[in-house]
C-alpha cells in the first residue's frame, strides 16, 4: 500500500459530526423516515449506555482508522439510533450523513438469497434439486481428490468424479464445492485465477457462471463450508427460474415492494456524489484513500448485475430489507416470503460433519446464524442472523430481541473487529 498517500489532516474528535434521532443532532430528512422513530428507552434501549457508541466512533475518527461511519438500530419496529459519523470524504471533509450510500458488496448475498426463495414459494423448485436439472453445465463436476494437492505441495492434482450432484440448496449454504479463488492456494484457486474467473463488467450471469461450470470443485458437494460465487450462481438461477434479468426480478419482487428506492447496482453517475468514499489502512492502521480493487472499482456493477456483491444502498433502505425478515417476511401490507421461508432460510442449514463459518456460527440459506453466543464470544442471541460486507457494513437480526442493528463504513478489508466492538456496544444498552 501507498503510505507516501496518508491523509495528513487529522481530525479532533470535537470535529465529529453527528446526523441522528433525537436531540443530539438533527433528524434525517422527510424521505428517509420510512419507519417511526422512539426515543430508546421507549423500545427498551439506554440513551446513557448507547452514548458509549458516540465516544467509540469518535476515537476511531479521531485516531484516523475510519473516516466516517453511520449506525442505525431499530427495536420493536422503531428506529431509536440513527447517526453519522465522521466524514464521508475526508480529503474534501465532506460531512457523513445518514442518507450517505454505501457499496454493499457481500450485504448483496441476503437479497439474492430472498429473490431465489420468492421462487421456491412459486413452487419453481426443490432445495434438494439437482443444480444440473436447471443449469446442464453443472452435470457431471469433476472434484479436486485432497485439498492442497498440487504442485509444491506434493505432486500433480489428481481430481475424481463428484459423490452426489450439487443441489439448490448446496448453492444456497456455500456448500456446492465453488471457491472465490482470492484467498487459497489450492490447485482449484489457481484454475480461478488461471481462468481470470473474477467478477467482470463484460460477463453477463449466464456467461460467468458457464466459465465456473467448466472448472473443478474444491470438494465434495455438501461436506464443507467456503466461501464462494455461489451467490453468483444463485443470481443466474434467478434469471433461469423467472425469466427475467437479474435486476429487474430483484425491482420486482423486493426494492419496488419494498420502498427501496435508493438501492441500486454500482455507483449510477446521477447518484455518485451521495457516496461515500472508500479507505484503506496504511502500515500503521490509519486510513489511506482508494479501493483495493482500483480506481472507483464498484462503478464496474453500474448495468452489470451479480448476485454476490454489486448493490450500494443506504442504511434506510437496508433497514426496510432487514425489518421485513424481522417481521417475518413482511413490512407494512406488502409480504415478500412467507414467515415459514424466513424461518427456512434462516435456520443453521451446516450439518454436524460440516465445519461451521466460525466458532458458534452456522449458516442458513444466505445468511450467517449465531447458534452460541459463548463460542462466538459475542453478545448476541441464539437464532440471530448476520452478514457483512467487504467494505465493512454489517447487519445483525435478532428475533427474540426484536433488534435490528447495522453498521455501515468504507473501509477495506472488512474491520471484523470495528464491526464486533459495534454490535456489542448496541447489545449492551438493551435495558429492558
Amino acid at each position: 500500500m501507498n503510505t507516501t498517500a496518508r491523509c495528513r489532516i487529522a481530525i479532533p474528535a470535537l470535529l465529529v459530526i453527528l446526523a441522528s434521532i433525537g436531540p443530539a443532532g438533527a433528524a434525517p430528512a422527510a424521505s428517509e423516515r420510512l419507519l417511526p422513530s422512539a426515543p430508546p428507552a421507549s423500545v427498551g434501549l439506554s440513551g446513557e449506555r448507547l452514548a458509549r457508541l458516540d465516544a467509540y466512533m469518535a476515537a476511531e475518527i479521531a485516531a484516523r482508522r475510519k473516516a466516517g461511519v453511520v449506525v442505525l438500530v431499530a427495536r420493536h419496529g422503531k428506529v431509536a439510533y440513527f447517526k453519522a459519523y465522521g466524514e464521508a470524504d475526508a480529503e474534501s471533509h465532506r460531512p457523513m450523513r445518514t442518507d450517505a450510500m454505501f457499496r454493499l458488496q457481500s450485504m448483496t448475498k441476503p437479497i439474492t438469497s430472498v429473490a431465489l426463495l420468492t421462487l421456491y414459494e412459486q413452487g419453481k423448485f426443490e432445495l434438494s434439486d439437482p443444480l444440473s436439472k436447471y443449469i446442464p453445465a453443472f452435470k457431471d463436476m469433476k472434484v479436486l481428490k485432497a485439498v492442497g494437492a498440487g504442485p509444491g505441495a506434493g505432486g500433480a492434482a489428481e481430481y475424481e468424479a463428484a459423490a452426489r450432484p450439487i443441489t439448490v440448496e448446496d448453492v444456497l449454504r456455500h456448500t456446492a464445492g465453488f471457491s472465490y479463488g482470492y484467498f487459497g492456494d489450492t490447485p482449484v484457486d489457481r484454475a480461478y485465477r488461471a481462468a481470470d474467473l473474477a467478477y467482470n463488467e463484460q460477463l453477463p450471469l449466464k456467461d460467468f457462471t458457464a466459465k465456473l461450470a467448466a472448472l473443478p470443485l474444491l470438494y465434495q458437494p455438501g461436506t464443507h463450508w467456503h466461501y464462494s460465487f455461489a451467490h453468483d450462481v444463485q443470481a443466474y438461477l434467478v434469471e433461469v427460474l423467472s425469466g427475467m434479468p437479474f435486476d429487474a426480478y430483484c425491482e420486482k419482487a423486493i426494492f419496488g415492494p419494498l420502498g427501496m428506492h435508493d438501492t441500486v447496482f454500482g455507483v449510477p453517475p446521477e447518484r455518485k456524489a451521495r457516496f461515500a468514499s472508500i479507505y484503506h489502512p496504511d502500515a500503521d492502521g490509519r486510513i489511506l484513500p482508494g479501493d483495493n480493487f482500483g480506481p472507483d472499482s464498484y462503478a464496474r456493477f453500474t448495468g452489470h448485475p451479480y448476485g454476490g456483491a454489486s448493490l450500494s444502498s443506504t442504511p434506510m433502505d437496508y433497514l426496510r430489507f432487514a425489518q421485513m425478515l424481522l417481521n417475518g417476511g413482511r413490512l407494512g401490507d406488502v409480504r415478500i416470503l412467507s414467515r415459514k421461508t424466513v424461518e427456512l432460510m434462516t435456520a443453521d442449514h451446516l450439518a454436524p460433519a460440516i465445519a461451521p463459518v466460525a466458532p458458534g456460527l452456522g449458516y442458513g440459506l444466505g445468511v450467517g446464524v449465531l447458534t452460541s453466543p459463548a463460542e462466538n464470544g459475542s453478545l448476541g442471541t441464539a437464532g440471530q442472523f448476520t452478514w457483512g460486507g467487504y467494505a465493512t457494513t454489517s447487519f445483525i437480526i435478532d428475533p427474540k430481541e426484536q433488534l435490528v442493528a447495522m453498521v455501515f463504513a468504507q473501509y477495506q478489508p472488512s474491520d471484523f473487529e470495528f464491526r464486533n466492538r459495534t454490535m456489542n456496544l448496541i447489545y449492551q444498552a438493551i435495558a429492558d
